[in-house]
C-alpha cells in the first residue's frame, strides 16, 4: 500500500508534461487492453466457426441444403459461410444463364468468394495496427517523459549549493516511471499483436485453401451440367 502511495505522490509531483506522457500511456494501456479482450473474442469465433463449417461441408451434405440452412439464418454467418454462400449463389445465378460457360461460372462464384475474403479479413485484422502502433512507439512516450523528468530534476539541482541522495532520488524516481508505464503499455500490446496476427493468417489460409477446393468441386458440377445439357 505504501508504495502504491509514493507511486502517486510522485505523479502528483511531477511536471505537467511528464504527467500528461503518463496519463496518455495509462490511457493508451487501457485502450490496448479492450482491444486485446475484443480481439481475442473475435478471433477465437472465427477459428471455431471455420473448423465447424469445414466439418459440416465435408461431411457429405448437399451444397443446395447448406445453402438454404445458411440462407435461413444469413444475419449470423461469418467466415466460410459467407464465402460459401456468396460463391454458391453466384454459381446458382450463372448455371441459370444458357450463354454461361463451365469456366465462367467457376470464374464468377471464385471472384464472389475473394470479394468476402477481402472483407472478412479487414474484419479479422481490424484494429491490429492499434497495438502495432501502441507496441512500438509506448516505449519512445516512456522514453520522453523521462529524459524531460530528469533534465528537470538537473536543472533544480543546479540552483542549490549541495546537493544529496534525497534532493536527486525523487525527481529521478518520478521520471523513470514514464519508463515503466511505457513498457507496461508496450508488452502486452506488441505480445497479442504477434500472436493476433499468426492467428489471422492461420484464419486466411484456411479461407483460401477452401476457396479453392470449393472453386474445384464447383468445376465439376459445371461441367457435369454441361454435359447432361448437351
Amino acid at each position: 500500500m505504501s508504495a502504491e502511495l509514493s507511486i502517486f505522490n510522485l505523479f502528483l509531483e511531477a511536471s505537467l508534461l511528464v504527467q500528461l506522457v503518463m496519463g496518455a500511456l495509462l490511457l493508451a494501456s487501457i485502450a490496448s487492453w479492450t482491444v486485446i479482450f475484443q480481439r481475442s473474442k473475435v478471433l477465437n469465433e472465427a477459428s471455431k466457426g471455420l473448423l465447424k463449417f469445414e466439418n459440416k461441408f465435408w461431411s457429405g451434405s448437399d451444397l443446395s441444403s447448406i445453402y438454404q440452412e445458411l440462407n435461413a439464418r444469413s444475419g449470423s454467418n461469418i467466415g466460410l459461410e459467407l464465402m460459401f454462400s456468396a460463391g454458391f449463389k453466384e454459381f446458382a445465378r450463372l448455371r441459370q444463364s444458357p450463354s454461361s460457360t463451365p469456366d465462367a461460372m467457376v470464374a464468377g462464384s471464385h471472384r464472389a468468394m475473394r470479394v468476402v475474403l477481402s472483407r472478412e479479413i479487414d474484419r479479422l485484422d481490424h484494429n491490429l495496427s492499434f497495438l502495432a502502433t501502441v507496441g512500438s512507439i509506448s516505449p519512445y512516450v516512456g522514453l520522453f517523459g523521462t529524459v524531460w523528468g530528469i533534465m528537470n530534476s538537473f536543472i533544480a539541482l543546479g540552483a542549490v549549493q549541495q546537493a544529496t541522495l534525497q534532493m536527486v532520488a525523487p525527481g529521478i524516481a518520478e521520471a523513470l516511471i514514464a519508463t515503466a508505464m511505457g513498457l507496461f503499455a508496450a508488452i502486452p500490446a506488441v505480445i497479442a499483436y504477434n500472436k493476433f496476427a499468426t492467428k489471422v493468417d492461420k484464419i486466411e489460409n484456411g479461407y483460401v485453401n477452401f476457396m479453392e477446393e470449393f472453386s474445384s468441386i464447383l468445376q465439376r458440377e459445371a461441367y457435369a451440367s454441361t454435359a447432361k445439357a448437351g
